[in-house]
């Protein structure tokens, strides 16, 4: 391990929710407390995730839900649509939580984050693991497992060993060479973060299998073999902190919105009702990291997998001065769809895609555009954004979007949003 300054040691831990979709389900409905439950994909499709007791039947993530509908049957399966607003919220919860043992939080994906837990040697780790457990369980309603260890990497191993053998009963703390070297010799070279397929495949030809066989090799063949990043792995397993905390994740230089629609679609008004809709999530992301786009993509397309006429398309436009204004998304984003759109086709999706996105303090100013993304639009957008999100998505919405939008996806089985709306809350009996 590394000595900071002031003496202080570094440690790393990485927080990851218990099958969290199928989790989500469960807080607000105890009685699935036990029984095998699955969550189903954008129009409920395919088997996204699923319960350990589900798991435990032999259901495979990915594979189509109508393939395991016998099994389902058989073995009183629940059946979720996924709810992505509630699984939102709730993972925001859960980060917030993890905000009270450590100012430095990295949202890794919805369902885990780092935490740097500098200066605290002295602290009993496996305490604090079981104290994060616990306290992330009482206040969210939502299981974790903890993997503490001297770097990020070795946090990882730490997670997955945590959730992996029981005897670590979710928190395992990787603290000395001994129990680092026991703990990576059960660990593959394909289950070690950051290290993919084509990795995996030149390391074992290499008689690498392991991931305590990879953090003895010599850094100069590391860094040959595997480049600088590959390196920086071997020196995290080994407990050298390479990786740091990214509080603030870089702005996103492309935002795309799309879904496939619950049903074909071939009217016209139909699809840019839906692309209206995309475009003002793209909006409300693209100004959730402060920044303007300055170009837009619109693209279409039938499906594939039917047998019946097929037609794809997308255009790309620039836009005249760089914005972030949805009405103004909207309008050009309408204009081009227009351009692409074929009558007699039987479409799957549309969507859109903002591109040339940088901050909105650093785009240059167009001289002699009328149009421009002024403080009174960016006034507005705020303050529709904070209305959104304080009474639930949509509360203030574009005509353009539609009212009925027939072409929403299909979600038959779509659980409430008990935390996002006042009319679902449950009921207390």
């Amino acid at each position: 391990m590394v000595a900071m300054k002031n003496n202080m040691k570094r440690y790393f831990a990485i927080v990851d929710c218990n099958n969290f979709y199928a989790s989500c389900e469960r807080v607000f409905n105890p009685k699935l407390e036990g029984k095998p439950l699955v969550v189903l994909s954008n129009n409920d499709g395919c088997v996204v995730a699923a319960s350990a007791e589900a798991k435990a039947l032999g259901l495979t993530l990915g594979t189509p839900a109508f393939k395991n509908e016998e099994l389902f049957t058989r073995n009183n399966v629940h059946i979720f649509s996924s709810n992505y607003t509630l699984y939102g919220d709730l993972s925001a919860r859960v980060m917030e939580t993890l905000r009270q043992f450590s100012p430095d939080v990295e949202v890794y994906s919805i369902d885990e984050a780092f935490l740097e837990l500098t200066g605290m040697e002295h602290i009993d780790l496996q305490k604090l693991g079981r104290r994060i457990k616990k306290t992330v369980q009482k206040w969210t309603g939502i299981p974790v497992s903890v993997g503490i260890a001297p770097t990020k990497t070795l946090a990882k191993v730490a997670n997955r060993a945590s959730k992996k053998n029981t005897e670590f009963d979710g928190v395992c703390i990787l603290d000395n060479d001994e129990e680092i070297k026991r703990v990576l010799e059960k660990v593959e070279v394909d289950d070690i973060w950051g290290v993919g397929w084509q990795y995996a495949k030149m390391l074992k030809r290499n008689s690498i299998y392991n991931a305590y066989q990879l953090r003895s090799v010599h850094h100069d063949w590391a860094q040959k073999k595997m480049t600088i990043m590959g390196l920086n792995m071997v020196r995290e397993l080994q407990g050298i902190p390479c990786f740091k905390i990214e509080e603030a994740p870089p702005p996103k230089k492309a935002i795309v919105c799309s879904r496939s629609f619950g049903r074909p679609v071939e009217d016209l008004g139909e699809l840019k009702e839906a692309l209206a809709s995309y475009v003002t999530r793209a909006g409300e992301k693209l100004r959730s990291q402060n920044s303007v786009a300055s170009m837009i993509q619109v693209f279409m397309g039938t499906n594939h997998f039917k047998d019946e006429p097929q037609y794809s398309n997308h255009t790309i436009f620039e836009l005249p001065v760089p914005t972030a204004y949805t009405p103004d998304l909207i309008h050009f984003a309408l204009q081009n769809i227009e351009r692409i759109y074929r009558k007699g086709y039987r479409y799957k999706k549309v969507g859109v895609m903002l591109a040339g996105i940088y901050r909105d303090s650093e785009h240059q100013l167009h001289l002699f555009e009328k149009q421009k993304y002024d403080k009174k639009q960016k006034e507005l957008m705020r303050r529709i954004d904070e209305m959104n999100v304080r009474m639930g998505k949509d509360t203030i919405s574009y005509g353009a979007s539609g009212i009925k939008r027939p072409w929403k996806m299909r979600r038959q089985k779509l659980s409430p949003s008990y935390t996002t709306d006042w009319l679902q809350i449950p009921p207390v009996k």
